[in-house]
């Protein structure tokens, strides 16, 4: 495929019609699966054709931006781009009610006081103390707030820095010797892979299975033994506690 676009551009100066629908055609299996992916943490009445068709403009806008010449499969580069133009659509729905953040929020900052005061990741019924309601009130509350847990970084990083994008210049040119740039890169990279490694390990593997290992939630639940609800409520968890970590990590 690389060869293929740096040929089109060589010739061309641009990418011709026709490359454009092959390519597209190509990879709508690739949007699918990200849509997919996406889609089994949002509510029923989100269209998921709608999510499909901004993934098809956010392929368009990789194979018009792609540089060959970068160090960067297309592949990569353009799950980048799919990914990023459906967040930024679910982004501008609003479809999360503005209660259900305001009580992903609680969740968050009741593991960062309660872990921060104990030195240690906190228990579900530590938490649910913190929060003033019991086991079965708690496992409602991850139940609701489940959907909030796609981790944005550039979501987080624009709450402490109001500009740059994290990732975005990363994958436009990964050969851009940038000191202060890479610097952050590497910065964040240790500092997912230190929060992460701080989670209590049943929710480290699961974020482990789901997004390293590409397993959905009901494969996870068969490799764990629990139902694919449980895995929902472990995954939430993870999820309250890395943001909770990254906010105060990008707000040093």
């Amino acid at each position: 495929m690389e060869a293929q676009l740096r040929e089109a551009r060589e010739r061309h100066g641009e990418v011709p019609g026709d490359l454009k629908e092959k390519i597209v055609l190509e990879h709508t299996p690739l949007i699918r699966y990200i849509v997919n992916r996406i889609a089994v943490r949002l509510p029923a009445h989100i269209d998921l054709d709608d999510l499909t068709n901004t993934g098809v403009i956010g392929l368009m806008d990789a194979i018009d931006k792609y540089d060959p010449e970068k160090n960067c499969k297309f592949k990569t580069y353009a799950e980048f781009r799919i990914k990023g133009a459906i967040l930024d659509q679910l982004r501008s729905l609003d479809w999360v009610p503005r209660s259900v953040r305001q009580k992903s929020r609680r969740l968050e900052q009741a593991y960062a006081e309660v872990e921060q005061r104990l030195g240690r990741a906190a228990t579900e019924h530590e938490v649910a103390d913190a929060l003033g309601i019991d086991m079965e009130e708690f496992h409602l509350l991850l139940n609701q707030v489940r959907g909030i847990s796609i981790i944005n970084l550039d979501e987080l990083r624009a709450n402490a820095e109001a500009d740059q994008p994290i990732n975005g210049e990363v994958f436009e040119d990964v050969k851009a010797e940038n000191p202060f740039t890479s610097l952050r890169s590497r910065e964040m990279r240790e500092s997912i892979g230190e929060c992460i490694g701080q989670l209590p390990e049943k929710e480290r593997l699961v974020i482990s299975l789901y997004y390293y290992e590409d397993l959905n939630m009901k494969e996870i639940g068969g490799v764990l033994g629990i139902t694919e609800s449980r895995v929902c409520q472990i995954h939430t968890k993870a999820t309250a506690r890395l943001r909770s970590k990254l906010r105060s990590l990008l707000q040093t």
